[in-house]
């Protein structure tokens, strides 16, 4: 969180980006801290966002920060083989694969296979009486929440978490702002 404090205040830390840090991540291996699952949208990037380096954060980006088979995957690759403690969903304001499940109708290509992730959450917010405006970021609520579900599916995240060796949490990154906000 004091990452992310630092790029709202637009004093983002040094960063050893050179052969010695690169070299030491290639001889002793990663150790990330957190796996962040989010949009592959081009102004959502996690590590300027927490203001980490090289090796810090284990990061999947699929637009609209669904959980499919892949990105579940490379979660538990993280939690089992790099022992990463945390896991983070992060959505965010404005995205397009949300807007596009709550416009409804059909999309090209392979691009449906993302919404149809996403539409079960647009529903969720509906029957719960979101509306217009609302309706959008009801939804991209929901399908934070519904990402955190289909990860706790995963018989390797649910034993990681039983044994108090795994915190997963949901969080909601600000366009405007650039402020994160954590969900427990």
């Amino acid at each position: 969180m004091e990452g992310n404090g630092r790029f709202v205040e637009g004093r983002l830390a040094p960063k050893d980006l050179g052969g010695a840090r690169r070299e030491e991540l290639a001889s002793k291996g990663q150790k990330p801290f957190a796996v962040i699952v989010t949009c592959s949208d081009s102004r959502v990037p996690p590590e300027i966002l927490f203001d980490q380096a090289l090796g810090d954060l284990f990061v999947i980006r699929v637009a609209g920060n669904v959980v499919d088979q892949v990105a579940l995957g490379s979660v538990e690759y993280a939690v089992e083989h790099l022992n990463t403690p945390l896991v983070v969903v992060m959505g965010h304001e404005k995205c397009g694969a949300v807007q596009a499940a709550v416009d409804g109708g059909e999309v090209p290509g392979s691009i449906g296979a993302i919404v149809s992730k996403i539409r079960p959450s647009v529903q969720k917010a509906a029957a719960a009486g979101a509306a217009g405006g609302e309706l959008y970021e009801k939804t991209a609520d929901e399908n934070i929440k519904s990402a955190i579900e289909e990860l706790k599916k995963s018989p390797v995240i649910r034993h990681f978490m039983e044994e108090g060796r795994l915190m997963l949490i949901g969080a909601k990154y600000h366009l405007s702002s650039g402020r994160v906000v954590f969900y427990h």
